[in-house]
């Protein structure tokens, strides 16, 4: 049931996505284009899910546990480091210039757009190497 509702919620976050335009890169685009013909769609869906999510975790997090799983798994990081500096940078870079995150990139599949397969596979692939170099770089493998 825990994957079951897992894949009900992305379907339902996809479908979210898709009906508030956010699959639509030029949405995006033109959010992040201030000086020009600034688009304020995304600002309302971003408002959108803030409230959500705020009254959201207000009413779950009174529960003792999920429903599906046998405790919460919450963030417990509290400090800036150059690991969320880094890949904050290399999200912004990426988001301004195709106008795709990770969660429209992998809605937008649906369309079956060859430029957004070929997006998300290279995504895939940063994803990779992001998780892949830490540990590189642990074991002195790229140091001189």
């Amino acid at each position: 049931m825990k994957h079951f509702s897992g894949l009900l919620a992305g379907l339902l976050f996809g479908a979210g996505l898709a009906a508030s335009g956010m699959t639509n890169t030029s949405k995006v685009i033109g959010f992040l284009d201030i000086f020009g013909a600034w688009d304020a769609d995304l600002l309302m869906v971003m408002a959108s899910a803030v409230i959500t999510t705020f009254i959201g975790f207000a009413i779950i997090l009174k529960r003792k546990k999920p429903l599906f799983d046998s405790q919460f798994f919450l963030p417990t990081a509290q400090h800036i480091d150059r690991n969320l500096i880094v890949g904050a940078i290399l999200f912004g870079v990426g988001w301004g210039l195709y106008g795709y995150c990770p969660g429209p990139a992998i809605a937008s599949l649906v369309y079956l757009s060859p430029v957004t397969f070929i997006f998300v596979f290279c995504m895939l692939i940063g994803m990779g190497v992001g998780n892949f170099m830490p540990k590189l770089l642990k074991n002195n493998f790229l140091k001189t």
